[in-house]
């Protein structure tokens, strides 16, 4: 009898080359599972592991209750270009201006494509709600321990540690910190490596957010130029740190905020060596590393340290509910430091919390939600991309995003879509100007969309008026 294996990756490539030849089209619905399964005569475990093959390579989709479509190609368009990036560090100043634009951006009416947040209709918020109640019940005393105390659950640390076998090696328990977000642990590593008036680096352009850290911690950034589809240049970041003024850097290598884009392997590795042998520190934000389109997930540059140098935050905001609150950060030689600042800064986080997403990951059903939301994700951001290309002004470029639900659109330079903000709040549409993802104020003809809702007509209509104002 054939090898199961050998016979689903059959399947496989004939379902691939019926596709690639013609006889499926873009949105076509497949054969069933059970129909495949008689015909081929495979068992249905067979033509799913098939089905899901094609699904990892980006040719089919499953619809719920409908079954397997063969996708619609991404719209073609011309990437932006990495741009160059001031030589001096600078102050940062953008929390003001952009405290403004989250909080019109939540406005009743307003359509959701400024702050990146998913839609709460894809996270598993009804088996939360129920593990909520199991552990409250069957772990009464974790309501009456002192919340000064930070006490890491050992349960979540395990699942921590299983899972780091994936990505990075395994990493060891004890360099774990559980944190109240990822915030908090990008925080908590910023004050860790850094003194007041030291400069970081940070991608160009770099997630909002974490100009708003270094502003807050009176830290200087240093934007470093970065390419669309692999990330921060390695050979800038080698001329930038020669000196021995950059104390740190603070970066998103897999699927970034606002670029989508992912550092190839071997750029980790450069960059892993290069920053420890010159003493720099690197906080990775892997909070999307997850959530990447391909067949394989990206490792983070912490699967390349050798020397304890990097320190990896995460978070549950973007895959399970941004409300648990609920983050860690594997600190590497500066677990002491990262800890004593956790303590005197928020004390424990929740228990119950640590104990519900522990179970959660236990069971399997993080891994089997995942593969859903790549999918689901990757369709939003194509539905996004084809909606800007129908309705934005003609030399418009954008991001192809390769993981993450946020894309990067760079309008002709006469457009400010700083300027241009006020009247689309007032169209009923939101975005986040390109500035405030620069600490120089570059990006002025940049915004960000935020794909993490499904593409309903409701928000294909705000893309297309939010077209008419920049082309107006």
């Amino acid at each position: 009898m054939e090898h199961e294996l050998l016979r689903y990756e059959r399947l496989a490539e004939d379902l691939s080359s019926i596709i690639a030849g013609g006889n499926l089209r873009p949105g076509e619905r497949l054969p069933s599972v059970r129909r495949l399964s008689r015909e081929r005569q495979l068992s249905v475990s067979t033509v799913l592991q098939a089905l899901h093959q094609l699904e990892d390579r980006g040719l089919v989709e499953a619809r719920p209750q409908s079954g397997y479509f063969v996708r619609h190609a991404p719209a073609p368009h011309e990437q932006p270009n990495a741009r160059s990036t001031p030589e001096e560090a600078v102050p940062v100043d953008v929390s003001q201006r952009l405290i403004r634009v989250l909080q019109t951006g939540g406005r009743p009416g307003v359509a959701p494509l400024g702050a990146a947040l998913p839609a709460s209709t894809l996270l598993p918020l009804g088996a939360l709600q129920r593990l909520y109640g199991s552990v409250a019940r069957r772990h009464p005393r974790l309501l009456e321990g002192a919340s000064h105390i930070n006490m890491d659950e050992a349960a979540l640390i395990r699942q921590l540690v299983l899972r780091s076998v994936g990505w990075a090696g395994p990493l060891a328990a004890d360099e774990f910190v559980i944190t109240n977000s990822c915030t908090e642990a990008l925080g908590l590593c910023l004050r860790a490596v850094t003194q007041r008036g030291d400069t970081v680096v940070v991608e160009s352009p770099t997630y909002h957010l974490m100009l708003q850290l270094l502003e807050t911690l009176d830290l200087k950034a240093l934007e470093i130029p970065t390419d669309p589809r692999t990330g921060l240049s390695i050979e800038a970041l080698d001329l930038a740190t020669r000196d021995g003024q950059v104390s740190a850097c603070l970066l998103v290598p897999n699927a970034s905020n606002p670029l989508g884009s992912m550092m190839p392997d071997e750029h980790k590795r450069r960059l892993a060596k290069l920053t420890a042998e010159r003493g720099v520190a690197v906080i990775e934000d892997d909070i999307y590393g997850d959530l990447y389109f391909g067949s394989k997930p990206p490792r983070p540059i912490k699967a390349f340290d050798k020397a304890g140098n990097v320190l990896l935050c995460s978070s549950f905001s973007k895959s399970l509910s941004p409300a648990l609150r609920l983050g860690f950060v594997a600190a590497g030689r500066y677990r002491r430091q990262v800890a004593l600042h956790k303590t005197v800064s928020s004390g424990g986080t929740n228990p119950i919390t640590q104990l519900v997403v522990a179970e959660y990951l236990e069971s399997g059903s993080y891994d089997r939600h995942l593969r859903s939301l790549r999918r689901i994700y990757e369709r939003q951001v194509d539905a996004m991309r084809a909606a800007v290309a129908r309705h934005f002004p003609p030399a418009t470029r954008m991001t192809q995003p390769l993981g993450g639900f946020v894309l990067w659109v760079e309008l002709p330079d006469k457009v400010d879509t700083t300027a241009l903000y006020d009247r689309a709040i007032a169209a009923g549409v939101a975005y986040v100007p390109g500035e405030l993802f620069s600490a120089s104020g570059m990006y002025r003809n940049c915004l960000r969309l935020n794909c993490g809702n499904p593409h309903t007509p409701a928000i294909e209509d705000a893309v297309r008026r939010l077209g008419e104002l920049l082309a107006s």
